[in-house]
């Protein structure tokens, strides 16, 4: 791929005066500066930085302009000129590269058409595409930031309006496929670890002019050929399907972890995706993050997480930035106890407030999810090293490795000798949960580690 144009290497006047973040240790004023996450520090014989891969996403740090249904973007971003052009592109290419030096952060991730415009045609669209992997492939090799995973924005133009995979007119699954292909194509040129299948329009508004079956049943097709076609041509890295719950339809067919995993199972795609799991997903499908991470991990299928929350108080996607210590605990303590993201890495899927509309802000919006993660996992180790809430939870089931438990698990047990079981014991008496107790002790820890 040739590059045209002139990419420059010194640093964009705009962002200049940025600093580069550095770890000055908990008890700090400087808001620049890291106070918990210290890169190489370890935590249960691996680093922090291998324990959190840290990414960040082009689309909410260099395409977000802030706005929102009541009113235009605030976002100020001297270095964007508003235009599809592919000058612009290259320029917001080399800020995010040096946004995330000057954070330290490794890896990132895209939609095909958040790094390159989209053309008139299919075919102006690969050009440009072909043209900004060039220009990423440079900037990878000049800096040694690698790119986690690509994905394929089919849910913003209008031929999407009634989804991509999912659509009743074949021509716009034809456009989605193409377009597939090409973000598959140069997520492999990039060296990139996953590729994510995000049915952004992947469900219905209304039963009334739906069919389900075929629907789902399209959904399914769409990614037995883009794996194919990925393996084909020399991929080796994950592919991952993001469950969500709504918005902008009113039902997605991958609502929530469960769901998704069903879905996967029942085309027999479950040996070839694993999931990546959002937090502000998981609310606004009524269920608990360490809910979701955990029926994935239980499954053997969690494989990436985009790292940001939700408001309880708002019915649609908010992306914050992730700041609750409770929440990034929770979901360190499923992510040690599976024994690291092997392949994925927790992606900053999240926008600054409309407010925060300064450059400096994407530095502090950042330091904060990063600095709260990594008291996460300091406070997840600690839960872990405790050990007293894993020891009552075991306490708890301990009836199940009695000969008797043993024996249902094995399959082996029928319903008569279960009920003969149960009269020779007599009553069962109940016993607490403890739960405000673990709750307590919980809180002690973490807080103690932190």
């Amino acid at each position: 791929m040739a590059i045209v144009g002139v990419m420059s290497t010194t640093p964009d006047a705009s962002i200049a005066h940025l600093p580069s973040i550095a770890y000055n240790g908990p008890g700090g004023t400087d808001p620049l500066a890291f106070h918990w996450y210290d890169a190489d520090r370890m935590v249960e014989g691996t680093s922090m930085r291998e324990h959190l891969r840290f990414a960040a996403c082009y689309w909410h740090t260099m395409r977000n302009a802030l706005g929102d249904p009541f009113g235009r973007g605030t976002a100020l971003m001297p270095w964007d000129d508003g235009s599809d052009s592919i000058e612009n592109a290259e320029r917001r290419a080399r800020v995010f590269f040096e946004l995330l030096q000057r954070l330290g952060i490794e890896w990132y991730c895209f939609h095909d058409h958040d790094v390159a415009p989209e053309g008139d045609t299919p075919a102006e669209s690969a050009r440009h595409l072909e043209h900004m992997t060039a220009v990423l492939l440079e900037l990878q090799n000049s800096t040694g930031i690698k790119l986690l995973w690509g994905t394929a924005c089919l849910f913003a133009h209008p031929r999407y309006a009634h989804g991509a995979a999912t659509s009743p007119d074949v021509q716009v699954f034809a456009h989605a496929a193409g377009q597939v292909r090409r973000a598959i194509d140069a997520t492999i040129a990039l060296g990139g670890q996953g590729y994510v299948f995000w049915g952004g329009r992947e469900g219905y508004s209304t039963l009334l002019n739906t069919d389900l079956h075929r629907e789902r049943s399209q959904y399914a097709r769409l990614i037995e050929m883009a794996i194919d076609h990925a393996r084909s041509n020399g991929f080796t890295g994950a592919f991952y399907i993001e469950p969500k719950p709504r918005e902008p339809s009113v039902h997605q067919y991958d609502h929530d972890v469960e769901s998704t995993l069903n879905f996967l199972r029942e085309y027999g795609l479950q040996d070839d995706v694993q999931l990546n799991i959002e937090t502000n997903h998981a609310t606004l499908a009524g269920k608990s993050m360490g809910h979701e991470l955990r029926v994935a991990a239980a499954a053997g299928m969690l494989g990436s997480i985009d790292a940001n929350m939700g408001d309880v108080h708002a019915g649609w996607d908010t992306d914050r930035f992730p700041t609750d210590l409770a929440l990034t605990t929770d979901i360190m303590l499923v992510v040690l106890e599976q024994g690291g993201l092997k392949t994925g890495g927790l992606n900053f899927d999240a926008k600054r407030r409309r407010e925060s509309m300064e450059p400096v802000d994407l530095l502090h919006a950042h330091i904060a999810g990063m600095d709260t993660f990594a008291r996460g996992l300091l406070a997840a180790a600690a839960i872990r090293a405790d050990g007293r809430l894993n020891e009552f939870v075991r306490t708890r089931y301990a009836s199940w490795d009695s000969d008797l438990g043993r024996h249902i698990d094995s399959g082996e047990a029928t319903l008569g000798e279960l009920e003969s079981a149960a009269e020779a014991k007599g009553a069962c008496e109940p016993f607490s949960g403890r739960q405000e107790m673990l709750e307590a002790m919980v809180n002690d820890v973490m807080y103690a580690a932190t």
